[in-house]
């Protein structure tokens, strides 16, 4: 299965608005637990996602994870910017982490933590103890 990224609606309309700055705000992604479901357009803010969240525990702290090394470069062939980031890595430590099928993108400077979007795994994921859960090349197409 492929991993795939839906930006949210609301994150275009806020990025069109400029209250949204990819390159200077802090984003945060969390695990979401294996029955969450994106939509891009009902789940807009954060205290729309936080109810399938996975549970703080063995390793995984809601809310704790901030997206680092974010760049932005432009790409004129095909007419689009990505913002990119470092990889994220989570390790379970006590107990496993998951099931987890999905993390949710959002920024936690504006002021309704706009969700940006969902990366779906394609699969779900339990990470066992002292295991680690590496997402890796994470990028934002804004076209």
């Amino acid at each position: 299965m492929a991993v795939v990224l839906t930006v949210s609606n609301h994150a275009k309309y806020q990025l069109a608005k400029k209250l949204i700055d990819l390159s200077a705000d802090t984003l945060k992604i969390i695990l979401m637990n294996a029955a969450f479901a994106f939509d891009k357009d009902a789940h807009a803010t954060l205290a729309l996602v936080t109810a399938s969240q996975l549970a703080t525990e063995f390793g995984y702290t809601q809310n704790d994870e901030t997206l680092g090394t974010v760049t932005l470069t432009e790409d004129d062939t095909n007419d689009y910017a990505i913002m990119a980031c470092a990889d994220v890595t989570f390790e379970a430590d006590g107990g496993s982490i998951g099931p987890t099928g999905s993390a949710i993108i959002y920024d936690d400077t504006t002021a309704d933590d706009t969700v940006i979007g969902c990366i779906d795994f394609g699969t779900d994921y339990t990470v066992e103890d002292g295991n680690l859960l590496v997402i890796e090349d994470i990028e934002i197409t804004v076209s």
